[in-house]
């Protein structure tokens, strides 16, 4: 009995946040993945010694909104520091592209994808990170630290500030047959 009620907690996030869009519904489930992942790769191009005008990627905790069916904005907020080397990266060239996928959730797990697999949906997002102005900081905050409440604690001294991603450009991968494109206005026009 106690395995069947920690499978159905596991399940309980994603399925609490509603069905999984159709894939005809490429902007719908973009939003969904965004709002049911709590990170993503970002990638940006280093400008690191050795590695400078490569590809770089590395995590990031993000959020788009406070958990649960009707809380995304569909914003990718991110909790940064400029001793990070991604920021870093990012103060010179602002350009990045940012990916999430199911497969941090248990739906993927769930139905035996691979995290490869098509059908374990991920979103690549192409754009840019600005630092956020002072009225949207308090949604910023809002949004991730109601998913990533150790950040509340954080030190002090290493100078966080809230940023988004500005997106430009987005593809879907939630079906065979290849990457579909959606406009920002589509994205956001949508809930997840």
């Amino acid at each position: 009995m106690v395995p069947l009620l920690l499978l159905c907690a596991a399940a309980l996030p994603l399925a609490a946040r509603g069905a999984i869009p159709a894939p005809e519904e490429a902007a719908r489930m973009a939003r969904f993945v965004l709002h049911n992942c709590d990170w993503g790769a970002l990638a940006t191009l280093s400008t690191q010694e050795g590695l400078r005008g490569r590809p770089f990627a590395n995590i990031f905790s993000l959020s788009d909104g406070a958990p649960g069916p009707h809380g995304g904005s569909g914003v990718p907020y991110l909790y940064l520091t400029d001793l990070e080397i991604s920021v870093q990266d990012l103060e010179v060239n602002s350009n990045a592209s940012l990916t999430v996928s199911l497969a941090q959730t248990p739906y993927c797990k769930k139905h035996k994808y691979d995290p490869q697999n098509p059908l374990c949906a991920h979103i690549i997002f192409c754009g840019n990170i600005v630092k956020v102005n002072d009225s949207e900081a308090s949604l910023a905050k809002k949004a991730l630290f109601s998913r990533h409440p150790e950040m509340e604690s954080w030190p002090k001294d290493h100078n966080w500030f809230f940023a988004k991603f500005n997106i430009t450009n987005i593809w879907v991968l939630d079906y065979f047959g290849g990457l579909k494109t959606v406009t920002p206005e589509e994205y956001y026009s949508v809930k997840p």
